[in-house]
């Protein structure tokens, strides 16, 4: 059964497709969960006629309901004229100390100090924060009282669900594999799973953790672009997203002048937006306050102790590329100087490599079947009052010289992954050892800059030991393997685990024939940069006359263009006076040969009379699935994946790096053998 069918037989009613809120947004600014509330209750259905209904009743909700700044005096007056009217809009609530009551100020409407029941207020505690947006029905009552406000607010209703079943969710969970479940969850969030490979798509479901996981503190620093923020402005009622120059201690904390609790003790999550900037000023005492919380989950202002269990979330921008920063000092170099404190870093539990995620591009959105994020959004609330951080231990231990707050964070990174992934708590060694990799990486990447920024910081040997087989497992983070030279913290390291990821990605270039050994495994993993046709095979083909590729996976656009870049790169190391004879072995897909067969003549076409002489033949036999590169000097290059190593990028945009650099790109894991016949 495809995906789609799957997820409409069990979640019917709780899924809606993710495209409609392009539809009906308009030029409303809402954030998503807002929407797909209102698109959950019209258009949870796969029949093409009932969404189509819905799709226009939503969008007559908004045009009616939804308040815009520019229309609010219109607004006031159908209030005025009708006597009431429902609206759309983001409500805060104030205690008026002088006079024992509460007030509201709606954030379109423009209306303040309008009189708000106490009764709502305590139903409702998260109004005493930055604002909830809610639906209203406002009356208005005239007259000449002039003592308060003319305006009243009847009825108040947050937008989100006000229950899930957690079970059946648990329960339903165990139709689908773990990567359909995931396919599930990135179409949640608005993403086209088919343009991730499995550790972006980790990346990406990480931003999800500090909703189901309580104290949990993650950051994420990489170029601007990649949508760090989005997830904790539009995806959850229950987060708040802030600019990191807004936060003050009253604000994040309690106001010592009235004794009211800030945004830890209403929201989940607190983000802080453009956490980074050298420059920006940070009050010192908020960060010390900060420092407590993230080690004790308490805080105090005056005498009285507080407790909260709102996870924190930096993201910010880098200034660097990643070997920059390695090379000249370390991976928390943007940030302001008073947050660049190892006492408050080292309470990060997670930190998320951002320049590994793609930046944003209309193909990266799906227009499938995900959940209504509310109901995600809800499921993840009572998760929180799960702990899944022991799932690992039937299959591993963690290293004992792993400190207390290093396996902390290892945890709960684990914890949060596994309740997203696998809610109902069933997970084999192979998936939790994915997870805990993952984990193990994300606080080591902390561990690592905190080392070079204090040499007071010992190192530690994040590995952990299969129960089975006893075999032990080192983890380094990406950057780690891919700029071995550049990493401080693993300088003269002898681990032979460490030694084989790093020798793995040394790829040889201007190499001379008689030094290149037969028998040399090249080792990639997801995301790596740096790798390209030129460093991957010229040396192996260099002087070769005749060369042969044989992949049957040369078919599609983007595998033609592959091939037109591996000519490429042929052309430009063949040598002068010299032709070279190139013989591609390919497969057509049932029902397009003669699409195949029209690409690849284009291409021939193209490099006509330019030294290289091109021929291609079709092998439809079943069993023709291995890749490999031959040449007439004795060299056969194993390939698992072909040429098809590159992840998805923009080729439409002339100026996307990437389009024009294959060293660029982000890579797909693949692995290449080279042999030589000895003969």
């Amino acid at each position: 059964m495809e995906l789609k069918a799957k997820i409409l037989q069990h979640f019917d009613g709780k899924v809606v497709r993710k495209d409609l809120t392009k539809l009906v947004k308009g030029n409303a600014v809402v954030p998503t969960y807002v929407l797909e509330y209102l698109l959950g209750q019209h258009c949870a259905s796969s029949d093409d006629e009932i969404v189509k209904q819905g799709v226009e009743t939503v969008k007559g909700i908004i045009k009616k309901h939804f308040v815009h700044r520019d229309e609010a005096e219109s607004v006031k007056h159908d209030i005025l004229t009708n006597g009431n009217h429902r609206i759309i809009d983001k409500v805060s609530a104030k205690l008026n100390d002088k006079k024992g009551t509460y007030e509201a100020e709606f954030s379109n409407l423009g209306l303040k100090k309008v009189t708000i029941g106490n009764e709502i207020v305590k139903t409702h505690k998260k109004l005493l924060t930055s604002g909830v947006w809610c639906i209203i029905n406002m009356g208005y009552v005239g007259g000449d009282d002039n003592t308060g406000s003319p305006w009243i607010i009847e009825t108040l209703k947050p937008i989100q669900i006000s229950h899930v079943d957690l079970e059946e969710f648990k329960s339903l969970r165990s139709h689908f594999s773990k990567d359909e479940w995931i396919d599930l969850l990135m179409q949640s969030i608005g993403l086209n799973p088919e343009q991730f490979n499995f550790r972006g798509k980790l990346i990406q479901l990480s931003r999800m953790v500090a909703f189901c996981e309580n104290n949990y503190n993650l950051i994420e620093l990489g170029p601007k672009g990649t949508g760090k923020s989005h997830i904790f402005s539009e995806m959850s009622p229950h987060g708040m997203l802030i600019s990191g120059g807004e936060v003050t201690q009253a604000k994040l904390f309690v106001n010592n002048s009235n004794g009211q609790i800030g945004l830890v003790g209403y929201w989940d999550n607190v983000a802080f937006d453009e956490f980074a900037g050298i420059s920006k000023k940070v009050d010192k005492n908020l960060v010390d306050t900060m420092k407590n919380y993230m080690a004790n989950k308490t805080f105090s202002r005056g005498s009285t102790p507080y407790g909260a269990t709102a996870s924190f979330s930096f993201v910010g921008n880098t200034i660097h590329s990643v070997s920059f920063m390695l090379k000249h000092s370390d991976l928390f170099e943007a940030l302001p100087k008073a947050y660049y404190d190892t006492a408050f870093l080292d309470r990060i539990h997670c930190y998320l490599p951002g320049w590994e995620v793609q930046k944003l591009r209309n193909e990266l959105f799906t227009d499938g079947y995900g959940f209504i994020v509310d109901y995600l959004a809800e499921v993840l609330k009572e998760l929180r009052k799960d702990d899944f951080s022991h799932i690992y231990s039937k299959y591993f231990e963690l290293s004992e010289s792993i400190t207390t707050r290093d396996r902390t964070g290892i945890l709960k990174t684990f914890s949060g992954l596994c309740k997203i992934m696998f809610p109902h708590g069933e997970c084999s060694k192979e998936e939790a050892k994915q997870i805990l990799d993952f984990a193990l990486e994300g606080r080591r990447r902390v561990k690592n800059q905190l080392v070079i920024m204090d040499e007071t910081f010992g190192e530690v040997d994040f590995s952990y030991t299969s129960l089975d087989d006893k075999k032990t497992i080192s983890i380094l983070t990406l950057e780690e393997k891919q700029y071995p030279a550049l990493c401080k913290v693993t300088e003269g390291r002898d681990a032979e685990v460490d030694v084989k990821y790093i020798e793995s990605l040394t790829i040889p270039n201007e190499k001379k024939n008689s030094e290149l050994l037969s028998g040399k495994h090249l080792v990639v993993e997801e995301n790596a940069k740096g790798i390209s046709y030129e460093k991957l095979f010229v040396p192996y083909i260099k002087g070769a006359s005749q060369v042969t590729v044989l992949d049957p996976y040369i078919r599609q656009f983007y595998q033609v263009k592959n091939f037109m870049e591996f000519i490429q790169m042929l052309l430009k190391n063949k040598q002068e006076g010299e032709d070279i004879e190139l013989k591609l072995i390919t497969k057509y897909d049932e029902f397009r040969e003669t699409e195949t067969e029209e690409r690849l003549e284009q291409l021939k076409e193209s490099i006509d009379g330019s030294g290289i002489l091109f021929e291609y033949a079709f092998d439809q036999a079943q069993s023709f699935h291995a890749r490999s590169i031959e040449t007439n000097t004795g060299w056969k290059i194993c390939m698992d994946r072909g040429l098809d190593i590159f992840q998805p990028y923009d080729f439409k945009n002339p100026f996307n790096l990437a389009n024009n650099i294959q060293e660029e790109r982000f890579c797909k894991a693949f692995e290449v053998t080279y042999l030589k016949d000895v003969e």
